[in-house]
């Protein structure tokens, strides 16, 4: 299965699509070329419900681009792709780094 993260994944209950995808190894946005998640992804609005279904999705996706960015090249460490890609989260170091563990 490959590693993109599906336009309908973005789908608000109250908007538009943002229409931004990433795919592994490199996790860059195929719309801007920036680290995934990028600016625009970010932006979107959070609330505890729009969390509540991003959790699921994006660990499983953080379990697998620590897979593909751990370990190259000046790449980040787990723990900062758990914050990375879990932005949403209000995660402390220790907390970020627990989640690393869990999802290696």
């Amino acid at each position: 299965m490959p590693n993109v993260v599906p336009e309908a994944r973005w789908r608000s209950r109250c908007g538009p699509p943002v229409g931004r995808t990433a795919d592994g190894p490199s996790w860059t946005c195929d719309a801007c070329g920036r680290d995934w998640p990028c600016p625009t992804v970010r932006a979107t609005p959070t609330d505890a419900a729009r969390r509540a279904t991003l959790i699921p999705e994006f660990s499983r996706i953080t379990r697998r681009a620590i897979r593909d960015l751990r370990g190259r090249p000046g790449g980040p460490d787990p723990v900062a792709i758990v914050r990375r890609f879990l932005w949403f989260l209000p995660l402390s170091d220790e907390g970020s780094r627990a989640v690393a563990l869990r999802l290696r």
